[in-house]
């Protein structure tokens, strides 16, 4: 079924709505498990979506993502703030206020933030920034007010969460390694999962982790990294085998630092949406043991979102 964009907002053409009815994963989450990466998309008429977005989606509402959160298994989620809603984060602030307590937020913020607007924020529920380097889905941000944000989120305790692309980690290292708090990668950075685990591209990102303790990794979105599937679709339960090679290899590296989000509702996908049922029945073939299960969907997500809990 078609999905609506509400408000006075087309929706952009060829646009791949979320799945309906995703199947119930045959894989058991952990008690507790957390949905580290998941998104809200207005609706449009409530929250109307940036002038300066890159995309119109379909709505995509809080009350949507709750009830996948529970027919999935999940307990929590960490809510990103989508680039179609550029700095203006009231739908992602709503969703937070209406989880009784049970969502985090990661937000987007310009220079002119008010000290009040991050506390008000911090209040909701948010306890991260995003800076998106992913050329096709924003305009550039001078560095020098990316790190002046870092500095001053820093003192809320919160950190950064980085989107870019694999082949321009080498122009951006020095940047990412002189910001001053935890950091986030996106996607263990979108490798090209056709060079092969052992490429001297994911060995970069690898050297990237291994040598700055303070750099997390989502494991997530194998649908958008993987060239030849098979999808998480018709009952696929060992979907994307080509990512999971490079996912399984952070996880088991850096089994303290890494989270795992479905991407929910996935904006931008450009082939195939999938099934979000059989997405979750991906997680035990990046993390084989009920150790590293226990890790990257509860303790770690834990640990950096509800630090008061744990």
């Amino acid at each position: 079924m078609n999905k609506p964009t509400t408000g006075d907002f087309n929706k952009t053409a060829g646009w791949l709505d979320w799945y309906d009815g995703p199947s119930t994963p045959r894989f058991r989450l952990p008690p507790g498990s957390v949905d580290a990466h998941c998104h809200v998309f207005g609706p449009g008429a409530e929250f109307p979506y940036a002038p300066e977005r890159k995309y119109t989606p379909c709505d995509a509402s809080k009350a949507r993502l709750f009830a996948l959160r529970d027919q999935l298994g999940f307990a929590r989620n960490v809510i990103v703030q989508a680039t179609c809603h550029g700095a203006d984060n009231r739908a992602l602030v709503d969703a937070l206020q209406a989880s009784g307590g049970l969502a985090r937020g990661v937000a987007t913020v310009r220079r002119s933030v008010t000290d009040d607007e991050l506390q008000a924020l911090h209040t909701a529920g948010v306890r991260g920034v995003r800076f998106n380097f992913v050329k096709r889905l924003v305009d550039f941000t001078p560095k020098d007010e990316l790190m002046e944000i870092a500095g001053r989120i820093a003192q809320l305790g919160w950190h950064v969460v980085i989107y870019f692309e694999a082949v321009d980690l080498p122009e951006l290292w020095d940047f990412f390694t002189a910001l001053p708090t935890t950091v986030v990668v996106d996607h263990m950075g979108r490798p090209d999962v056709s060079q092969g685990v052992d490429s001297a591209e994911f060995a970069l990102f690898l050297k990237f982790m291994r040598e700055h303790a303070n750099v997390w990794s989502k494991v997530s979105c194998p649908e958008r990294l993987s060239v030849s599937g098979p999808p998480a679709l018709n009952g696929e339960r060992a979907a994307y085998r080509d990512v999971v090679p490079f996912a399984r290899r952070v996880v088991e590296q850096f089994p303290d630092r890494v989270l795992w989000g479905t991407d929910w509702p996935h904006p931008n996908l450009k082939h195939h949406m999938p099934d979000d049922g059989l997405l979750v029945d991906f997680i035990p073939h990046i993390a084989p043991t009920a150790q590293l299960q226990q890790k990257l969907l509860v303790d770690n997500p834990m640990r950096l979102y509800w630090p008061e809990e744990t």
